[in-house]
Parts: structure tokens; C-alpha cells; sequence
């Protein structure tokens, strides 16, 4: 591809490196956590994206119709 004064397009423009910035990156977070803590780090990090989904795609309704007492609201407010 050209460009309209005949020099040629370089494609990707910051991008084009990504790769390289992402191997950069991963050196800084081995650097600063170390290689030991890595899997513990990506254990807790895909737990937490698990519980998120489970948040997302789970009934807030539901929850809040039980109550804080465990959805027993009546036998508190029977007076006999």
C-alpha cells in the first residue's frame, strides 16, 4: 500500500510491535512478583473473574426478596 506521495505505508503504526510490547511486559510483572507468586497471582485473578460472571449473570432479585434475616420476614412480624 501506498500512500498519494509514493512512499510506501507502514502498517500498523503502534501496534505493529505489540508482541514485543507484550513479551516487555511480561518481563516487568516476573521482575516484580517473581516467579513463584505467578500462578498463585493467576489462580486468584481467574477466581475472581469466575465470581464476577456468577454476579453478573445471577438474579440480584433474589438475594434482595430474602432479607437479611435468611427470607423468614413473617415470623418475626406475627403477633398472636
Amino acid at each position: 500500500m501506498t500512500t498519494r506521495t509514493g512512499r510506501k505505508a507502514i502498517m500498523g503504526g503502534i501496534l505493529g510491535n505489540a508482541g514485543a510490547h507484550w513479551w516487555i511486559i511480561l518481563i516487568i510483572v516476573v521482575l516484580v512478583f517473581g516467579a513463584t507468586k505467578l500462578p498463585a497471582l493467576a489462580r486468584s485473578l481467574g477466581q475472581s473473574v469466575n465470581i464476577l460472571k456468577k454476579e453478573v449473570k445471577g438474579d440480584g432479585a433474589k438475594d434482595d426478596a430474602a432479607g437479611p434475616d435468611g427470607g423468614d420476614s413473617t415470623a418475626s412480624t406475627d403477633r398472636k
